[in-house]
Parts: C-alpha cells; structure tokens; sequence
C-alpha cells in the first residue's frame, strides 16, 4: 500500500477521494463522541465533572505521540531512499501534531488545576510533552528558515529522528519516575482500568482525532503538491 501511494500521481488520485472520506468519518465521530462524552458519560466519583477534559485530553496526546512516530517513519523514508512525498508527508504532518501536542498540553493544565491544585507541575510527563511540542515547533522552525527545500528536508530527517528517543520518555516518565500524573489506565499489564461507560466514548473520540489528522494530512500534502507543480512549471516556463 505505502509502496503503491509513493508514486505521487497515484497519491494524488487516492487523496482525492480519501482525504473528504475521512474528514467526513471525523465529522461523525465527533458528533457521536461530543455529546457521548460530555452529557451521556457518568462523572467520576473523585474528581467529578473535570474528567471530561480527559475526551480532549487523552486523544489529543496519543495522537500528537502517534503523528511524530509517523514523522519519524516518514523521515527515514525519505533520509535514506530520498523520496521526496515521504519528506512532504513528514512537514505536513508537523503542524497537526504541534496542535494536538498544544492542546493536549493547554488541556492538561486545565484538568490539573482543580484535579492536582496547580497548573504546572515539571514531572516527568509534563515535561517530556512540552519537549515534544518544542521539537515539533524547532522542526517547523527548521523547514522555514533554509530556502532549499531539498536541504531542509535533510536536516528536518535528521532532528525528527534525533527527537524520537523523547517518544519512550513521555510513555514511560509515570513509570520511571514519581510524578503527579497518573499512570497508564488503558494500555497496561492486566488490562484497561477505565469503566466501558467511559473507556466508549474515549476511544470514539480517539477514532475522530485519528480520521481528523488523517484527513488534514491529505488536503495539506495535496496543496504542497500543487505548489511544487506550478512552481515547476514557473521554472520550465521562464527558461523557455
């Protein structure tokens, strides 16, 4: 599959029907998950109405770990085998991330305010997440200031894959280190400790979240296309 969409006129077509398909699958897990998580899911019995941050929260962090892991992978793919829809993969992904890495950074300060008594704590966790939204930014930061796209991207692979080894740190900072935050609920041994009357309209919302970068990711890389094509033709037309 990833073979066949490396041809970008092949991309090109798939992205064109793809890309509203899942922006419509966002549309209505949103619909569903919204109200599922903030009317029909129960309040929790210790910190009551603020956990229903965590439906924001919880999926914006997954995915703003998930979208770097694909940076990465992306990255890879196009350091080592020098394809250039890899590297516009990779820089279109970086600003969905960065605003998942955000939010779930601004939403996690409001659910630790009235949950922990204070906005900002530097555990581990915490930490470790605005690290990774500071890479997101310097990668973002990177591809802005050097003018040759094919040297940017180089260097862009390079810092993404550096900032991976942050990945496992913000995994496992709960676990490596006393921290406020609490540990893992859902991805543990024995299995998930949130009630299915939550853990529902978690993972729709999670599914939204997904179906929203994927969709983004589509129409963003479809425009970066079309700009190296009308820029190319600008090229061709002006040595004519």
């Amino acid at each position: 599959m990833f073979s066949y969409l490396a041809n970008p006129a092949r991309f090109m077509a798939f992205s064109a029907w793809a890309g509203p398909i899942f922006m419509a699958a966002a549309a209505v897990l949103f619909a569903v998950g919204i109200p599922w998580a903030l009317i029909y899911s129960p309040a929790d019995y210790q910190q009551g109405e603020t956990v229903r941050i965590m439906y924001v929260h919880v999926p914006a962090a997954w995915w703003s770990l998930g979208i770097y892991a694909f940076m990465g992978g992306a990255s890879l793919v196009g350091l080592v085998w020098r394809h250039s829809l890899a590297d516009v993969a990779a820089r279109c992904a970086a600003p969905i991330g960065a605003t998942f890495a955000g939010v779930c950074l601004i939403s996690g300060s409001l659910w630790g305010a009235p949950t922990w008594g204070t906005w900002w704590e530097w555990d581990g966790r915490l930490t470790s997440m605005l690290v990774l939204f500071i890479i997101y930014l310097g990668y973002l930061a990177l591809w802005s200031a050097i003018e040759d796209e094919e040297r940017a991207a180089r260097l862009a692979a390079i810092l993404c894959l550096v900032g991976l080894i942050n990945l496992p740190i913000v995994k496992f900072s709960v676990d490596w280190w006393s921290t406020l935050h609490q540990p893992a609920s859902l991805f543990r041994a024995g299995g998930s400790a949130i009630d299915p009357s939550m853990l529902g309209p978690l993972l729709t919302m999670a599914g939204a979240f997904f179906f929203l970068f994927a969709g983004l990711l589509m129409f963003s890389m479809r425009t970066a296309i079309f700009r190296r094509r009308v820029e190319s033709a600008r090229l061709r037309a002006s040595q004519a």
